[in-house]
């Protein structure tokens, strides 16, 4: 097939093979790994064993907007938190902000502060989980270290069992605080429209300061092994800073009235590649700045600035695709709001060229420093008395209709909207998820990372490792970003003999095509 004619086609070629599998003009990476979900790369060769086009496919099917109609509006925090196992608590909380919108309720300002303390506390927890077990052993391991290594064993192996001690024991901790506050670690009962369902006591406020300073120590502690062992290493710090992991692209965030990240509340920010703001908007506005692309070869959406428009998968001013997560949102922001995560932004800016930061793998430094000031908000607010307050919900009085309600997940900005009839019964649901916010971004730095290491047919584990660094920067969580495309979902189906021998194939493509064999 040429290159034209697989241009024609999205790129697919009905894969069918296992992990990381060549031919002369083909490598499939299936399945990727250490991320949220399922996915694969498909990389073609031309005829002198360079990169022609290479594709990131999320091949998976969830269907989580469909599941929500006809349900109870009350029960979507408990319903979108099944949707993923890594960010329960994103949902659950962006759930409970919708239905704050839609039954048009604030609540009051201790639920308000035990929401984000809750918040905050998932945040630590969740980006811990991403700097040791899943982004995390590409540096602190090495790129190129045996793939056997790179993993959290790995890491452990070279930060020291005691460190490693360090990390599981504070992410016990951190979760036992949100099973005390929220019911649960994994999938919370807190959020209720107005408030939240329980206050909590003196006695569980003093255990949370206590981890809550622990939290700081664990975020310092954090920092300087990032410090130590990957931005002293001079050989890293180029790979971060390399052509094959950058682009110049739009970047999006929430801010709080000072420009300053927020997590849980405030206004969403977009800078152009520049620099400059180029929109702020309330979340209920979202429609007005986002819209979404499909194409044939993803069961993911493109989302890509409306007012601008769908221009493919290019950078600069011209195009409308944009990103989020930790990157996007130190660009987003003036600054952080907590002085120890705005000392280490400094750095980071001053470090890396200024602003915006362009570079793909500063996720990963990024990252570090929100763990920090999210520790850091955490403690602040465990010391807040207000939290201990038994004034936890203001009941809803109106009729629910429309409600938007969003927040910064660990992997970028979520958005949940519910259209309701005026009993409260879903008649609408829309998600748009952080890795849906990133997904055109995503897929232009897998092809350009491909083209950047790959050539003259050159290809070890190490290299296609590298490319895959390139999705894994975004902490990507397909689990709850593939949405339902028009026409048919491929199906391959194999009938084996009793020696486990294919003796037929029937095949459905993208159009409803069957072929048998």
């Amino acid at each position: 097939m040429s290159s034209e004619e697989n241009k024609a086609n999205g790129g697919l070629r009905n894969p069918d093979s296992g992990p990381r599998t060549e031919s002369a003009r083909r490598i499939t990476i299936d399945p990727i790994t250490r991320l949220e979900g399922h996915g694969k790369i498909e990389i073609f060769l031309n005829e002198q064993g360079n990169v022609d086009r290479a594709f990131f496919q999320v091949p998976e099917l969830r269907g989580f907007e469909k599941f929500a109609q006809g349900r109870p509006a009350e029960e979507m925090p408990q319903i979108t938190s099944r949707i993923c196992g890594v960010c329960p608590s994103a949902h659950h909380m962006a759930s409970t902000k919708a239905l704050d919108s839609l039954y048009k309720v604030a609540p009051p300002p201790a639920a308000r502060k035990i929401r984000e303390l809750f918040y905050s506390c998932f945040v630590v927890e969740d980006h811990a989980l991403h700097v040791y077990f899943l982004g995390g052993p590409d540096f602190i391991v090495g790129p190129k270290a045996p793939a056997a290594e790179r993993n959290v064993l790995g890491v452990i192996a070279k930060v020291g069992i005691e460190a490693g001690q360090k990390v599981i024991g504070m992410r016990r901790k951190l979760r036992e605080i949100m099973a005390a506050i929220g019911g649960k670690p994994v999938h919370p009962v807190l959020g209720l429209p107005g408030g939240v369902a329980k206050r909590v006591s003196a006695a569980e406020q003093a255990k949370i300061k206590e981890v809550a300073k622990a939290a700081v120590d664990f975020g310092k502690f954090t920092l300087e092994t990032f410090q130590k062992l990957v931005l002293d290493n001079g050989e890293y710090v180029d790979v971060i800073r390399s052509d094959a992991y950058t682009h110049r692209t739009y970047y999006m965030g929430m801010v709080d009235q000072s420009n300053k990240v927020n997590f849980y509340d405030g206004s969403i920010r977009v800078v152009t590649p520049a620099g400059g703001e180029w929109g702020r908007f309330a979340p209920e506005k979202y429609l007005d700045y986002i819209a979404e692309h499909v194409e044939p070869w993803s069961y993911i959406k493109f989302a890509y600035l409306k007012p601008i428009g769908w221009k493919g998968f290019t950078e600069g001013a011209e195009s409308s695709v944009y990103c989020v997560a930790p990157l996007a949102r130190l660009n987003a922001a003036e600054g952080m709001a907590t002085p120890l995560a705005q000392e280490a932004y400094q750095k980071y800016v001053a470090t890396l060229g200024g602003k915006p930061v362009h570079h793909t793998l500063a996720n990963h430094w990024a990252r570090v420093i929100e763990l920090l000031y999210a520790a850091e908000r955490l403690e602040q607010l465990s010391q807040d008395p207000e939290i201990a307050s038994p004034d936890i919900r203001t009941l809803p009085t109106e009729k629910p209709r429309e409600g938007v309600g969003v927040v910064e997940a660990p992997r970028g900005t979520l958005i949940h909207h519910y259209q309701t009839d005026e009993k409260g019964i879903i008649q609408k649901a829309n998600m748009i998820v952080a890795t849906q916010n990133n997904a055109a971004r995503m897929a232009m730095s897998v092809e350009k990372a491909a083209k950047g290491l790959i050539s003259n047919g050159n290809v070890s584990d190490g290299i296609l490792n590298m490319v895959e660094m390139a999705f894994r920067a975004y902490d990507p969580c397909h689990g709850c970003a593939t949405h339902s495309l028009p026409g048919s979902m491929p199906l391959l189906v194999r009938v084996h003999d009793h020696q486990g021998d294919v003796q037929s194939t029937l095949q459905r493509d993208w159009n409803g095509k069957i072929r048998r064999s």
